[in-house]
């Protein structure tokens, strides 16, 4: 045997073991309310009905792909196409990205996805899904426009203090730092980036429109 045969064999059993490992389960990156409002294409206030795993094409290997669909009664459409929403997909279980509902019909989501036309929409883990009753009031005022106003604005989150905007349509998401990790912070319940009339873009807090002054007022 070549002298070079037995360190071939050692390096090529450390690569299949290191691709044997079993797939990595799913994770998300924290984003601010107005971020999943604006990066998706569907946001519905809805109620589940009804659940059922159902058949989505096959994959590469012509193994059949499942996939949850979730009957959905839509209260109100805040962003999304003229059409009601009717369906709801999502992966079957969490570790690969699935996002369960309560079914019944009682409890009241907000969900935030995909449009995959025809009245239907995905969601993942990743997405905004909270419960209606879960949201604070300006968060639900925002949702009619002021989050749409900062959607060309950047929110980028602070991950240690002290940390800097790098661009003047750029908002510091400081709850990570100021709140030991807290995702659902001060900024994220209360606060929403606006679009100023200079082009650059401020936290605004509060539930009634912004004020002209506030929009008209130009950075330093």
């Amino acid at each position: 045997m070549p002298a070079a045969l037995p360190s071939l064999l050692a390096w090529l059993a450390v690569l299949l073991l290191g691709r044997a490992r079993p797939a990595d389960a799913c994770s998300c990156s924290p984003i601010h309310p107005q971020q999943a409002f604006c990066n998706a294409d569907v946001v519905i206030r809805a109620k589940a009905v009804s659940a059922k795993e159902v058949d989505s094409g096959n994959d590469i290997y012509g193994n059949p792909i499942k996939r949850i669909q979730y009957e959905v009664k839509q209260i109100k459409m805040f962003k999304g196409p003229d059409q009601d929403i009717e369906f709801i997909y999502t992966a079957p279980s969490t570790a690969v990205c699935g996002r369960l509902l309560d079914t019944g019909g009682k409890k009241e989501y907000l969900i935030a996805g995909k449009s995959e036309g025809n009245g239907k929409m995905h969601i993942t883990l990743c997405d905004l899904v909270s419960t209606w009753d879960s949201l604070t009031p300006t968060q639900k005022k925002s949702l009619n426009q002021r989050y749409q106003m900062g959607c060309e604005c950047k929110i980028s989150r602070c991950l240690s203090i002290p940390c800097f905007v790098s661009s003047s349509d750029e908002c510091l998401w400081t709850d990570w730092a100021m709140e030991k990790n807290n995702v659902d912070g001060r900024q994220a319940k209360h606060y929403a980036c606006i679009k100023r009339s200079d082009g650059s873009c401020a936290w605004y807090r509060g539930m009634a429109p912004p004020k002209q002054e506030f929009l008209d007022i130009e950075d330093p």
